[in-house]
């Protein structure tokens, strides 16, 4: 049954689209200034570039994770979300306020930004993936407040399931830790320890709840496996999650100035990570192969089960890989951390968002799915794009490998930028496979443009 309040997902996935294209745009331009350090500077400096492309990423898989909720919630509790007009106000607060904040990073120097935003009244600024103005980072509060307090009002009004119990703990955790960006200690220590509390309790806590949540979700819709068994899985997965995701933020502590117990309990916990990863492919896999129909929707099968393959090899092995204190040593820092970053980032949040935008959409058009030829251009746009991520893992891996062979090894170690010299044929190599995953995107966006033969109707 299709609920009319569920209308309003579809701005927050057009915008979600719109900034990912920006984003991997920025993308290509930083990988060009790797190996043409003067392209397009003064106008749009390195830091500036990294600025804007790691915010939108940030911004646009929010808008997707909204989006997805406003979506499945009002399904899930059989209910009519409890305000769409709340939900478009902050629609249009938070993408006017996004819009403006990337405008400021190219339009003016950053500590002029500053200035001019009130900075010096409550200093949040300057600090890596959390450069918004104070006012933006209180904007984002308010979004996010409202936001929570429209869907548990759904929640409480109507149906009560697992899967929206869980996408609200993951919701509310996202709202709770981004409070850490507002706290910004003089001492440098203390600093980088509540840093974390944002970045990785993030990615690595609540964002994974809400992944495990939407996946379950959409596997539920297109292999009509029992409610009760995938539940189950999504019960054990979360509780990996969140017992090894806490604990395993020691990973970050081993070289900032923390206790030596957290080389213990870092390496240790962060090893565990890849195991609610892991099972959770185990269970997409399992609930496609135990499926009770054939969904016409094969493309958003796919996604769900590339979700849950790259998850597990980004965020999982990729991980696990430099996560050891031991090693860590010679690695933090280097492009192994980048490597392990882009095929986490795209396997976890990327592909889930697309894989509930590839199932939403066409419902929301009164379809069960978009034609077959529509199904096959948009597989074209998923094939280039996951293809296209692996080869830039792995071209980064190559490159971290001898960075760190050179640099922090051997008995003559070279210096950074001698290195950096050495290993440009992987950052060549890199941008390559970065124009690549441009054409899959634009495949992907021409998949929505695609008629063809009739669709099945929903």
């Amino acid at each position: 049954m299709q609920y009319q309040s569920q209308a309003v997902a579809k701005p927050y996935f057009i915008a979600a689209l719109a900034m990912f294209a920006g984003q991997i745009i920025f993308g290509l331009i930083m990988g060009l200034q790797y190996v043409i350090g003067d392209f397009l500077f003064p106008e749009i400096p390195f830091n500036v570039a990294r600025m804007v492309h790691t915010n939108l990423l940030i911004v646009w898989l929010l808008f997707g994770f909204m989006g997805a909720a406003y979506y499945l919630v009002p399904e899930e509790s059989e209910t009519e979300l409890f305000s769409p007009k709340l939900a478009m106000a902050l629609f249009w607060i938070f993408l006017v306020a996004g819009v403006l904040t990337i405008v400021g990073y190219l339009a003016v120097p950053y500590a002029t930004l500053a200035k001019i935003t009130g900075n010096d009244i409550l200093p949040t600024m300057g600090r890596e993936f959390l450069e918004q103005p104070t006012i933006t980072k209180i904007g984002i509060v308010i979004v996010a407040l409202g936001f929570l307090f429209n869907i548990l009002m759904t929640v409480l009004k109507g149906r009560k399931t697992v899967i929206t119990s869980v996408l609200l703990i993951g919701l509310g955790g996202l709202a709770v830790f981004f409070l850490f960006s507002f706290y910004n200690p003089d001492n440098l220590v203390l600093d980088k320890y509540f840093w974390w509390w944002t970045v990785h309790l993030w990615v690595e806590g609540v964002w994974e709840l809400i992944l495990g949540s939407i996946l379950a979700f959409v596997l539920i819709k297109v292999t009509g496996v029992d409610r009760e068994v995938i539940e189950k899985w999504l019960y054990v997965i979360i509780a990996m999650t969140l017992i090894t995701g806490i604990i395993g933020t020691g990973h970050h502590y081993f070289w900032i100035g923390t206790p030596e117990y957290w080389q213990v309990l870092g390496s240790i916990f962060s090893a565990l990570e890849p195991i609610p990863f892991f099972m959770m492919a185990v269970f997409a896999f399992n609930m496609v192969n135990r499926r009770r129909r054939e969904h016409p929707n094969k493309v958003a099968t796919l996604w769900a089960l590339g979700t849950a393959v790259m998850s597990f090899l980004g965020a999982g092995v990729w991980g696990f890989m430099h996560t050891l204190a031991p090693v860590n040593y010679y690695t933090h820092g280097t492009q192994l951390t980048a490597a392990h970053a882009h095929m986490a980032f795209y396997g976890a949040y990327v592909m889930i968002v697309l894989c509930m935008i590839s199932y939403a959409m066409p419902m929301m058009r009164g379809r069960a799915a978009n034609s077959a030829k529509a199904q096959v251009v948009e597989m074209w746009g998923f094939w280039l794009m996951t293809i296209s991520i692996v080869l830039i893992t792995l071209f980064l891996t190559g490159a971290g490998i001898l960075q760190v062979y050179m640099q922090r090894m051997g008995d003559a170690p070279m210096s950074f930028m001698v290195v950096q010299d050495k290993i440009t044929l992987f950052y060549w190599l890199r941008e390559a496979a970065g124009v690549v995953f441009l054409i899959g995107l634009i495949t992907y966006f021409a998949s929505f443009f695609v008629g063809g033969d009739e669709a099945a109707s929903a």
